[in-house]
């Protein structure tokens, strides 16, 4: 037993907003037929309160998403139908390549040299001292 549908998924329809909920909105799409607008199809983002992003009698334009061919509901969406702007190809970030080097160098070095020579005098000094003490 074939249904007879006047809609098909991916028609595009004006409707008018015959009913909200705080789940969707219901679209009367002719005479016979009406579909409803989940939540989640309305708009990209967030949506709070449906009653204040649209409002009974107006004309919107949908896209038939689903048809459920038991029940014959129709699944429509509005979101489907706003292009948002997203890059063809996704952004690379380009960092100029930093060389990681270690923190040393020779700063360590002109800090310990006074040290290193005063050690050392002193060590030639000891040294001097006890060879003349000796001979």
């Amino acid at each position: 037993m074939a249904i007879d549908m006047k809609f098909k998924i991916g028609d595009i329809i004006e409707g008018e907003v015959t009913g909200i909920q705080n789940y969707g909105i219901f679209i009367k799409l002719s005479d016979e037929e009406q579909g409803l607008v989940h939540i989640s199809e309305c708009k990209h983002g967030y949506v709070g309160a449906l009653d204040e992003f649209i409002s009974i009698g107006e004309k919107v334009k949908v896209v038939v998403i689903d048809i459920d061919e038991y029940s014959k509901k129709i699944s429509l969406s509005m979101r489907a139908l706003d292009k948002i702007n997203t890059p063809l190809f996704p952004v690379r970030n380009r960092r100029k390549k930093r060389r990681n080097l270690p923190d040393i160098g020779f700063k360590t070095i002109a800090d310990k040299m006074p040290y290193w020579i005063d050690q050392a005098m002193k060590s030639i000094e000891e040294n001097e001292f006890n060879t003349k003490i000796e001979v």
